[in-house]
């Protein structure tokens, strides 16, 4: 009896069936899930909403201070520049316009020496021409009368006259003196004082017998800020330099490194391009119409015909005394400053050198040498010659007054004091 077989292509053809996805497993499993991730995710939030300040703050500290600040700053500080540059950085037309210089023309230079002009006359308010009349005789004493002719400035206005400075060569031996006002009113004046030494004279008007239409003409004159004269300020010169009156001659300042040496005193000069005569008389203004500066042609030894005034700040102190009604002092020593320099390379002492001694003067009756080097002055230390003069010119005319000196002899210099008596240079 055979075995039935079951055939082979049945078994090969039987199919595994996958077992049934449940679906509402699948939801809830997934659901859980999500649960657990929202959890999660609230968790750390909170976690790092509370800690997180903490953490910072303890990075902070914990990272260098000056670093973080220095890279802020620079940061800033790059960015500001930027923004600046970018602001204030023109245009390229702008630059052109603004380098772009144009020649003076012969209208702009005009200008300006209108304005000068301007300047001038109005100053002239200031200025008065001076009439001194002389008498003497001739060959066949037979008298008769010279005038001469001059400039002078209103430099004062109190207790009822006016006080017009001038130079001594101006009214030299006049019997009558006669000032002419900017208007053409004449009026008679007085000569109060004047100083032998630099020749600066003061002369006064009575303004009682000037006009209403005078005064209202006229003006005193200002002095200019010492120190704001340098080479080549422009200057204006007015007076009579040129012996013409009322004359406006415009210039420039030429040379400052100049000085005259009168007695007791060094006076720094101005120098300029403005011709003017030998015996030329006037002042030197600013633009601003101040005074400036004293024209005394008398010490100008320079052979060409150019102006030349002396610094007005540095004669002020004489000018103050003459206006004062008071007297110059005088000792009659020329004199000049030992510097650290010359001290170490001469073997000086140090302080004011004599140079010269005038004849006839104080100084040579108190048996004062050339070569003495002055070091005190009426019981005060000079140092040099702007110290010697300021004590000089506070002296009181007739007293005497110790001059200690370091005199040259055969084992060195050696102190020695004498007295001198301030005088006055006629």
């Amino acid at each position: 009896m055979e075995d039935k077989q079951v055939p082979e292509r049945d078994f090969v053809r039987e199919k595994i069936k996958n077992k049934p996805l449940n679906h509402r497993r699948i939801l809830v499993k997934a659901a859980v899930a999500a649960l657990c991730g929202v959890v999660f995710a609230l968790t750390m939030g909170f976690t790092l909403y509370v800690l997180m300040p903490g953490l910072r703050r303890q990075w902070e500290e914990s990272q260098p201070v000056s670093e973080t600040q220095t890279a802020t700053e620079e940061t800033q500080a790059v960015t500001q520049v930027q923004e600046t540059q970018k602001q204030e950085t023109p245009k390229p037309e702008e630059i052109t316009v603004q380098n772009k210089r144009e020649p003076i023309s012969i209208e702009d230079y005009q200008r300006i020496q209108t304005e000068l002009y301007a300047i001038g006359n109005r100053a002239n308010r200031s200025i008065v021409n001076i009439t001194s009349v002389v008498s003497d005789t001739d060959w066949f004493n037979n008298s008769y009368e010279r005038e001469g002719q001059g400039s002078g400035t209103i430099i004062g206005d109190r207790q009822g006259k006016l006080f017009i400075l001038t130079e001594k060569k101006v009214i030299k031996d006049a019997s009558e003196i006669q000032v002419t006002f900017i208007n053409d009113a004449v009026a008679t004046a007085q000569l109060m004082k004047y100083d032998g030494n630099t020749g600066l004279a003061v002369l006064t008007v009575d303004k009682e017998k000037l006009e209403d239409s005078t005064l209202s003409a006229i003006a005193v004159m200002e002095t200019g800020i010492a120190g704001t004269v340098h080479k080549g300020s422009m200057v204006i010169a007015l007076g009579s330099p040129l012996g013409t009156n009322y004359s406006i001659l415009t210039g420039n300042i030429t040379a400052m490194n100049n000085e005259i040496s009168t007695q007791d005193k060094n006076y720094s000069v101005y120098t300029t391009d403005i011709v003017a005569n030998k015996n030329g008389s006037g002042i030197l203004i600013n633009t601003e119409g101040k005074m400036v500066g004293v024209v005394m042609q008398d010490y100008n030894t320079a052979s060409s015909s150019t102006l030349m005034a002396v610094d007005v700040a540095e004669l002020e102190p004489v000018m103050e005394l003459l206006n004062a009604n008071q007297d110059v002092p005088n000792l009659g020593i020329y004199v000049s400053t030992v510097t650290d320099k010359i001290s170490d390379k001469y073997g000086l002492p140090k302080g004011v050198f004599v140079k010269e001694i005038a004849m006839d003067s104080p100084a040579m009756s108190a048996g004062l040498q050339s070569g003495d080097v002055i070091v005190k002055l009426a019981g005060q230390d000079v140092g040099d010659v702007d110290e010697f003069s300021s004590v000089v010119l506070g002296l009181t005319v007739g007293q005497s007054y110790p001059v200690v000196v370091m005199r040259e002899g055969t084992g060195g210099y050696k102190k020695i004091t004498c007295k001198v008596e301030a005088g006055v240079l006629k």
